[in-house]
């Protein structure tokens, strides 16, 4: 019997539903081998910083010069505009050259060095530690970021920064564009004389998972949903030979709103909320999608200035039908439960569009395990939930309730801020433990790309400690090794006395 055709792998228009082109075809195993093998052949090649440092900016040269193909390709696969796409390709090209610069700093190694000393307790022998990279990384390309944080994106750049190639899965959302941002990352290694193996592509549910079971694979980076993140970490732990997953999962961003800043900014809280709900028509990551407001004359003026700005966004298109059904059928379901209001009611918005809404639950309601805790779940959209709390009481015993988020922000008064009145530090030490990221007095949807930043949080936010964006995710791909009593001649340049490469260094503490 012959073998079945390889499935196609269509781009899609999610403003028609219509198909645009036939891009590729779907991986089988063995071209999942194939890809992952040529990978892992480019490691010697990728061990030079200089190279990897040359490699990023080129590519992100390649990617400003091919940017009009690039963001034409993205708005026609996810409906997501010029506009926020050219901010999201000057993004990922920053990020880039960002990684560059990490690699020429060289403190990403971590490099230490105890010399030998008989006078310690016990004595120490000479040691010298750094890092190195842990081998071909899996990265598994976003929906809602088609360039920041999928083939060009951070993970990519960040494992390259590393040392490591990098097998991308495209996700089916935009496999156009994740053709052509491959591509221009493979200009770019041949044209600084690396082999342009060091990426490589593949296409295809069936090759996501051969991907993270592959043997030669060492690490997987995941930015989705907490149904295919959770069984794609649990496949990695499953392995003879575990491997490390870093996943960005799903996120509610809690939003807790004093009564004395209600009733100090109140409108202007609510159009700051509209606006960062709505964002890319609610499709980020930090989208904030539960917020404790007070009850009250303070706390109705936020609602009816939320309602007022969200009445005004036009419906827009999610990132494909798909999605558009589940935030149909998932705000539907919310606002059928009971106390559950709908100022502005979420839903269709059109054939091919959504709705941006809001509802508005007691906070007591979501204090106690029930019907209400599908509030307390991600609903990707441009919806948020707005629970009224009547005390301190009530808000303790949502946030107790709450999982892992990316963020958690907090609104104070201006003397609370100051810490003339109030409970800002109180309610700061609550919301630290649910996130990654805690702001204060401001919106989660944007995401830095700078050296403190840390984008990630406790499960089901992400899968590790980690973070995805800034300059530390380099970490997720690198490995300490400490030689012990290593003859000098025979050390990596990067431990020997004479620092040949310039590293900083820390040495005998």
């Amino acid at each position: 019997m012959a073998a079945p055709s390889p499935a196609p792998v269509w781009s899609v228009d999610p403003r028609t539903g219509k198909p645009r082109e036939q891009v590729a075809v779907e991986a089988t195993a063995e071209e999942v081998d194939q890809a992952v093998r040529a990978a892992h052949a480019t490691r010697a090649a990728l061990a030079g910083r200089d190279a990897r440092a040359a490699l990023l900016r080129t590519a992100a040269d390649l990617l400003d010069e091919s940017a009009e193909h690039v963001i034409e390709a993205a708005d026609a696969e996810t409906a997501l505009g010029p506009g926020r796409l050219t901010g999201e390709l000057a993004r990922t090209t920053a990020q880039l050259r960002s990684f560059a610069d990490i690699v020429d700093e060289g403190a990403y190694l971590d490099v230490r060095i105890s010399r030998a000393d008989a006078t310690q307790t016990p004595p120490w022998p000479d040691l010298r530690r750094y890092k190195v990279p842990l081998g071909v990384v899996a990265v598994y390309a976003a929906s809602n970021f088609p360039l920041a944080f999928s083939v060009p994106g951070g993970d990519t750049a960040s494992a390259l920064a590393a040392g490591c190639p990098v097998v991308i899965k495209a996700h089916p959302d935009h496999p156009a564009t994740a053709e052509l941002c491959a591509d221009a990352l493979r200009r770019a290694a041949e044209r600084v004389q690396l082999p342009g193996d060091v990426v490589q592509l593949v296409h295809g549910f069936d090759a996501g998972t051969e991907l993270v079971r592959h043997p030669l694979v060492a690490a997987a980076g995941f930015t989705g949903s907490v149904r295919g993140g959770r069984a794609l970490f649990d496949a990695a732990a499953a392995r003879p030979h575990p491997i490390p997953f870093h996943g960005e999962l799903g996120s509610l961003n809690p939003v807790v709103v004093t009564g004395a800043a209600a009733a100090e900014r109140a409108e202007e809280i609510g159009a700051g909320l509209a606006a960062s709900m709505t964002l890319g028509v609610g499709q980020f990551c930090t989208k904030p999608g539960l917020v404790l407001a007070p009850v009250g004359e303070p706390g109705d003026r936020l609602v009816a200035s939320l309602t007022h700005q969200v009445s005004e966004v036009e419906a827009g298109v999610l990132l494909d039908h798909r999605m558009r059904s589940a935030y149909v059928d998932g705000v539907r379901e919310r606002a059928g439960l009971p106390d559950v209001d709908a100022p502005v009611t979420p839903g269709a918005g059109g054939e091919h569009t959504v709705g941006a809404g809001c509802l508005t639950v007691p906070a007591a309601r979501l204090a106690a395990e029930g019907a209400h805790d599908l509030l307390l779940e991600e609903c990707f959209g441009p919806v948020t939930v707005v629970a009224r709390y009547a005390d301190a009481a009530e808000v303790t015993a949502v946030l107790s309730r709450l999982p892992g988020n990316l963020t958690a922000t907090l609104h104070l008064s201006a003397a609370e801020s100051a810490g003339e009145s109030g409970r800002g530090a109180e309610l700061l030490a609550e919301l630290t433990p649910l996130a990654g990221r805690v702001l204060v007095d401001g919106w989660p949807t944007g995401v830095a790309v700078a050296p403190a930043q840390h984008h990630g949080g406790p499960y089901p936010a992400t899968t590790s400690t980690s973070t995805s964006v800034g300059g530390t995710a380099v970490e997720r791909w690198l490995r300490p090794v400490a030689y012990q009593n290593t003859p000098e001649p025979l050390l990596p340049p990067e431990l020997r006395d004479a620092n040949p490469l310039g590293l900083p260094r820390r040495v005998e503490g």
